[in-house]
């Protein structure tokens, strides 16, 4: 094999359609783009969402609902996690801090305490909510749940 005899794979090098190069190369006159019209013009983009001007699903369907833009998005943490949590890093206080340098919430989350699991241990919880389940079940095991105003 000589560098003088190397060719690409057969099939492998396509040749451009050339357009817009005069009546004898076939592709002449309207370049393929068809007879006047939005498509035919430079700088033509179609709207997302553009039907031919048919009325698009977006405007056939009808509005319903409501979202609160003023909403609070609680992160939940559940009582078994704190749980494992305590009996791991051997815990008495769990606040934010702790919550955040565990890498169970961000820095900016509103925390919500649920009440999934069980909680044995005599746990002092600082947070911004609570269930009132939640609540029953750290006073119920020794210790006190208190909200963040």
């Amino acid at each position: 094999m000589k560098l003088e005899s190397l060719k690409p794979a057969a099939g492998s090098i396509k040749k451009r359609k050339i357009i817009g190069r005069g009546q004898g190369s076939g592709r002449g006159g309207t370049s393929t783009k068809g007879h006047n019209g939005a498509q035919s013009r430079a700088g033509y983009s179609r709207k997302i969402g553009f039907e031919g001007g048919q009325m698009p699903l977006q405007r056939r369907i009808p509005k319903f609902g409501f979202k609160n833009n003023n909403r609070i998005i609680s992160k939940a943490v559940n009582l078994d996690t704190l749980e494992s949590l305590a009996n791991a890093k051997k815990l008495k206080n769990i606040t934010l801090e702790v919550l955040i340098q565990n890498g169970l919430i961000g820095k900016k989350d509103v925390v919500k305490i649920l009440s999934r699991g069980e909680i044995k241990s005599k746990l002092s919880v600082t947070v911004h909510k609570f269930s009132k389940a939640a609540v029953k079940a750290i006073e119920a095991a020794g210790g006190t749940a208190t909200v963040i105003g």
